[in-house]
């Protein structure tokens, strides 16, 4: 751990998803400290000072208060207060009045918009310290959003997309963050609901930050929710992956009218169509098929287009028999891919 001198400041914080801010607001605030500092006053985090801020972070997360945190973080603290903690009533009277089953699924956890295919993917490429690596980025990023830690969780989206791309980021870091924050939400109801938008919020402004249009003569992508359907996380995903690859397309964004995308299918001429549904009421089974019998281009000259639908919507309902459901967002960005190059 960096020699027998501890780590940085900088470097602890990332491992935790802190911001270096709140470290050093918590040593100033409440004594958790490092035991050493280097010459020239740095900070030196030794594997115990690391320890007390991983309880630190544990027990604020759960609800406990800084300064509680604390004291139970150095040892000062009776276990069974820390046991008990101060949102345990809060949190047994959000279950009792938790919503349902179909409601949640309707509110669109997390947990369901990981994948364009409501589907759980498999880690990407990499070695294993690299996955090591990228389970360590996911926990912080969790752990920032707990806290509502807003300069935290920018930082580590920052990185996790600079460091391995959209691609590789979403499947083995974002996607698992959403999947626990909507474990947690499913659990915690109401009582969670701040944290999974702040999340979710950023998610989605540092994958815009990433998009851009590019220019192509020939046809392009559409991307479209479905009507109804305001979840579009995963399609900015989608978005800014293919601005990555250099694929052209063209995004609508949530809840497009009938109309509206049938308009778009005719001026366009797509390669590809990508219909996002999060839940079953979105879904739209004749829409798609619709969509797909519209003429358009010059008599002669047409071609037909790439179908896929996307999110856990789709699930059990029928749709076009050419139509393909991605399992995972690479799956989806190949499908695109390969259906924009062959037009």
């Amino acid at each position: 751990m960096g020699g027998t001198g501890g780590l940085p400041t900088g470097e602890v914080a990332r491992r935790l998803g802190v911001s270096p801010v709140t470290l050093r607001s918590w040593e100033r605030r409440y004594g958790i400290g490092p035991a050493q500092r280097a010459e020239g006053h740095h900070r030196r985090w030794t594997a115990a000072d690391i320890a007390r801020l991983e309880a630190m972070c544990r027990l604020t997360a759960q609800g406990l208060p800084p300064a509680e945190a604390a004291r139970a973080a150095t040892g000062d603290l009776s276990p069974s207060v820390v046991a008990l903690g101060p949102l345990t009533t809060a949190r047994q009277a959000t279950a009792r009045r938790a919503p349902d089953r179909d409601s949640r699924a309707a509110a669109a956890s997390p947990a369901d918009i990981a994948s364009p295919a409501g589907e759980h993917s498999r880690a990407g490429d990499g070695s294993r310290d690299d996955q090591a690596e990228r389970r360590r980025h996911a926990r912080g990023l969790i752990r920032a959003a707990d806290r509502l830690d807003a300069p935290a969780l920018q930082e580590l989206l920052d990185s996790a997309l600079d460091r391995w791309g959209v691609e590789g980021a979403w499947e083995d870091v974002v996607a698992p963050t959403l999947r626990a924050a909507g474990r947690r939400w499913a659990a915690l109801g109401e009582a969670y609901v701040e944290v999974e938008h702040l999340l979710s919020w950023h998610v989605a402004t540092e994958l815009r930050r990433r998009v851009a249009a590019v220019p192509r003569s020939g046809p392009v992508a559409l991307l479209a929710a479905t009507p109804g359907e305001e979840h579009t996380l995963p399609l900015d995903a989608v978005a800014a992956a293919l601005t990555a690859r250099g694929v052209a397309f063209r995004m609508l964004g949530a809840s497009v009218p009938p109309l509206a995308l049938a308009q778009a299918y005719r001026r366009l001429g797509p390669a590809a169509v990508l219909l996002w549904s999060q839940s079953r009421a979105t879904a739209a089974p004749q829409l798609a098929a619709d969509l797909l019998a519209l003429p358009f281009g010059v008599a002669g000259a047409r071609h037909g287009s790439l179908l896929l639908l996307g999110g856990p919507g789709w699930r059990s309902l029928g749709g076009p028999r050419t139509a393909r459901r991605p399992p995972s967002l690479r799956a989806a960005l190949d499908d695109i891919t390969a259906a924009v190059d062959r037009s």
